[in-house]
C-alpha cells in the first residue's frame, strides 16, 4: 500500500486549487499555501515550476502517488502508440482505486485505495485488493455483498457533487460498474484543469 505522506487538504492548499471539487476544501476559504509562510508564496513560477506543479497536481489527484509509481506509469504511457499525455490519463483512470472513486462507491480517492486494500471489491467476480490493479475494457467491478451496507458506501452514492463519467456503466442498486472504454483527457471529469502535456514536457527535460 502506498503511504500517503501529506493530508489531502494540504494538497489542495499546496496547489492553490480545489482539485477534487469538494465543498469542504480549505481553498474555498483561503487560497494560499499551507504553513506559516503560505501567504507569502505568490511569486511567479518559472517554466520548470509550472511543469512541476502540473505533475504534482495530477499525481496528487490520484491519491498522492509516489514519484516512483507515477514515473513508472509515465514510462508505460510513453511506450504506447499515440499521445503520451492522453495515454498517461488513460492509464491512471484504469487504476482500480480510480474506477471505484469514479463509480461513486466511496467519497474520495484516498477512501477508494483503503476500500480496495481491505478486500471490499471484486473484478469479474474475483476479489482484488490491489489499488493499482489495472482494469480492462469490459471488466465488471463490484462491491462485495457483505460490504454493500457500509456507511462509507451509502454516503458516497448519495453525493451530489460528482457525476459518473460515461466510460463507466454503473448500477448503484447493485453496486456494480462496467468499464466500457479507456477515456481521453476530454472525457475525464476533473474539477480543475489538468495539463498532462506539461507533465510530458517536465519528464522530457528532467
Amino acid at each position: 500500500m502506498t503511504k500517503r505522506t501529506s493530508a489531502k487538504y494540504k494538497i489542495d492548499r499546496r496547489m492553490g486549487e480545489n482539485i477534487w471539487g469538494r465543498a469542504k476544501s480549505p481553498v474555498n476559504r483561503r487560497d494560499y499555501g499551507p504553513g506559516q509562510h503560505g501567504q507569502r508564496r505568490k511569486t511567479k513560477l518559472s517554466d520548470f515550476g509550472i511543469q512541476l506543479r502540473a505533475k504534482q497536481k495530477l499525481k496528487g489527484y490520484y491519491g498522492d502517488l509516489t514519484e516512483k509509481q507515477f514515473r513508472r506509469i509515465y514510462g508505460e504511457a510513453e511506450r504506447i502508440k499515440g499521445d503520451t499525455g492522453e495515454n498517461l490519463v488513460g492509464l491512471l483512470e484504469r487504476r482500480l482505486d480510480a474506477v471505484i472513486y469514479r463509480a461513486k462507491f466511496v467519497p474520495t480517492i484516498f477512501a477508494a485505495r483503503q476500500f480496495v486494500n481491505h478486500g471490499h471489491i471484486t473484478v469479474n467476480g474475483q476479489r482484488v485488493n490491489i489499488p493499482s490493479y489495472r482494469v480492462k475494457e469490459g471488466d465488471v467491478v463490484a462491491v462485495r455483498d457483505k460490504s454493500k451496507q457500509l456507511a462509507i458506501v451509502l454516503e458516497a452514492v448519495g453525493l451530489a457533487e460528482r457525476d459518473v463519467p460515461d466510460y463507466l456503466e454503473v448500477d448503484h442498486s447493485k453496486l456494480t460498474a462496467s468499464f466500457t472504454r479507456t477515456p481521453s483527457l476530454a472525457d475525464v471529469p476533473y474539477a480543475v484543469q489538468m495539463e498532462p502535456n506539461l507533465v510530458v514536457e517536465f519528464y522530457a527535460k528532467n
